[in-house]
């Protein structure tokens, strides 16, 4: 009787520490989105804009560049990026990136920060 009684303890006490930890490590990840906003200078949006994030290398010699994106904005003005391969779970920061944008020959830069599992904004004037 008493070694039926540990074995249901010992069991017990595997099952339940086998549930909090499969239950901890299975939390699904959520969209990291950055979104360009392109502006002319009225502030009016800029359809058809071509926007690039590239990212720069920060050891010296220089590397080549890991992380680099193009696409064109849309009617509203807005270039939208997922980076849901790029960024893990459990990962600090996912990047800061160069932006450039260019219609014709209307050009503007910026900087964005991304952040891990939020949408993040950035609002680009092109002159």
């Amino acid at each position: 009787m008493k070694m039926y009684f540990k074995t249901a303890i010992y069991s017990l006490a595997l099952i339940s520490a086998g549930l909090i930890v499969s239950s901890s490590g299975c939390r699904k990840k959520k969209d990291t989105i950055a979104k360009i906003y392109v502006k002319d200078e009225f502030s009016a949006p800029v359809q058809g804009a071509q926007v690039v994030l590239k990212g720069q290398s920060t050891t010296t010699p220089s590397q080549p560049v890991v992380l680099f994106d193009t696409t064109s904005t849309n009617m509203a003005g807005e270039a939208i990026f997922n980076f849901n391969d790029v960024y893990q779970l459990g990962q600090a920061g996912v990047a800061v990136l160069d932006i450039e944008v260019e219609k014709g020959l209307l050009t503007g830069q910026g900087i964005i920060k991304i952040e891990a599992e939020t949408t993040s904004e950035q609002i680009i004037f092109i002159q």
